[in-house]
């Protein structure tokens, strides 16, 4: 199964925390309400379980905020609040998750994981050619990185059950729009 990686993408304290900056935006209540971060740790138990890559994404900025995107109405006001700050408690990855030394983590300053990241590369040098998709949010960082992984040939897999929006309608519109793309089911049915 080295040809295929698991991508847990944004899963941070600062989004999915119910004491994160964005508890407001739903996330969070989403994500308890359908129980995706067990559906998550499950994921990753069983995607290591069949010796498939497991790869950590978290978006993030440095103290200075060198990065943030200034005109991006997603990041724009993120140095004002103090949001995304890397090597805080905000971009940990939430306790749930398993994340051990030998998983790739990629940090990333848009929303599309590829954009200015080693992920590519990292993908194409191990032999990855199937790349399974959770994240927070299914409307964000999903659908950017199910588009640019399927632009560059992969064949993509979206987790739905792993995947957490603002709504039950934002996650429901954005799994119609990803099944364009690529094939979206519950994790039990595609890790198999």
């Amino acid at each position: 199964m080295k040809d295929k990686a698991l991508i847990v993408m944004d899963y941070i304290n600062e989004i999915i925390h119910p004491e994160g900056k964005f508890k407001s935006k739903g996330y969070a209540a989403y994500a308890e309400e359908n129980n995706t971060l067990s559906n998550v740790a499950e994921a990753v138990s069983l995607a290591r379980n069949k010796g498939m890559e497991i790869v950590y994404v978290k978006v993030g900025f440095s103290e200075d905020y060198q990065e943030q995107p200034k005109n991006s109405p997603l990041f724009g006001k993120a140095d004002q609040f103090q949001a995304l700050k890397l090597g805080t408690w905000a971009t940990e990855f939430h306790e749930s998750l398993d994340v051990r030394e030998e998983d790739l983590q990629v940090v990333k300053h848009r929303i599309s994981p590829f954009y200015k990241t080693n992920l590519d590369s990292y993908l194409k040098e191990t032999g990855i050619k199937d790349f399974y998709l959770c994240g927070v949010a299914t409307d964000l960082v999903v659908q950017s990185a199910a588009r640019d992984a399927h632009d560059r040939d992969y064949n993509v897999f979206v987790l739905s059950d792993c995947c957490a929006a603002a709504s039950a309608e934002d996650q429901e519109n954005s799994l119609k729009t990803l099944a364009k793309i690529a094939k979206v089911g519950e994790y039990r049915d595609l890790l198999i």
